[in-house]
């Protein structure tokens, strides 16, 4: 299988599914387009009608763009890894928190985007994001505590894999959180796979100015 990313330092939407096959071990190759340059949209239609990353590609015919419908296409062809929960009812709530951070938190996007090498602390901080990320803050409490940890529903899931980029964001601006929710986080960030994939962004070249800077 072909996976295509965005840099690893700015694209929290190609972070989710890297870190989920690289956790669960399933072999792919990957190709990342340098983002917001002359001839980068071009670059990921090639690989995908949205012309978006991330997408999925495999020699069978397999073409699947956008993150969580690549989590769920692996979850289907690799049912041997619990990708999701194996628990019915743990698994509906995996689905709904999920589709929830897919979907929704807009004024923390906006407001604190993904950069990796970036520090911005106390910053970012509209009403829209705090409210946001109070929100986050409850899912991942109530998670850990429901499900006993380490991560949101026992083992690293796609749940996790959603969420890690938010983890990242969460260490550049340094919004307060709960002792909970702080520990969810350091324990996503230690994790073999999202430290492998902020290895690789700290390494990479290619700065996207807009995002570098912050008022």
């Amino acid at each position: 299988m072909k996976l295509v990313i965005g840099d690893k330092n700015y694209s929290s939407w190609s972070m989710r599914p890297w870190v989920l096959m690289k956790h669960f071990g399933i072999p792919f190759e990957e190709v990342c387009i340098e983002m917001y340059e002359a001839g980068s949209k071009a670059a990921m239609f090639a690989h995908s009608p949205s012309g978006k990353v991330p997408s999925l590609s495999a020699d069978d015919g397999l073409a699947v763009w956008d993150s969580l419908a690549i989590a769920e296409t692996l979850a289907e062809r690799f049912p041997q890894h619990a990708l999701w929960p194996r628990d019915p009812v743990a698994r509906g709530h995996a689905r709904s928190i999920s589709a929830e951070m897919h979907s929704g938190f807009g004024e923390m996007r906006t407001n604190m985007w993904m950069n990796i090498r970036a520090s911005f602390a106390g910053k970012g901080a509209t009403p829209g994001a705090l409210a946001d990320i109070a929100r986050i803050d409850a899912i991942w409490s109530e998670c850990v505590e429901q499900y006993g940890g380490p991560f949101l529903f026992g083992e690293f899931s796609i749940a996790d894999a959603m969420y890690a980029p938010v983890v990242m964001r969460f260490n550049t601006w340094e919004p307060a959180l709960s002792e909970a929710a702080a520990a969810y986080a350091r324990r996503v960030t230690e994790s073999p796979a999202v430290h492998a994939w902020i290895e690789d962004a700290r390494r990479e070249r290619h700065a996207i100015a807009v995002y570098d800077t912050c008022a």
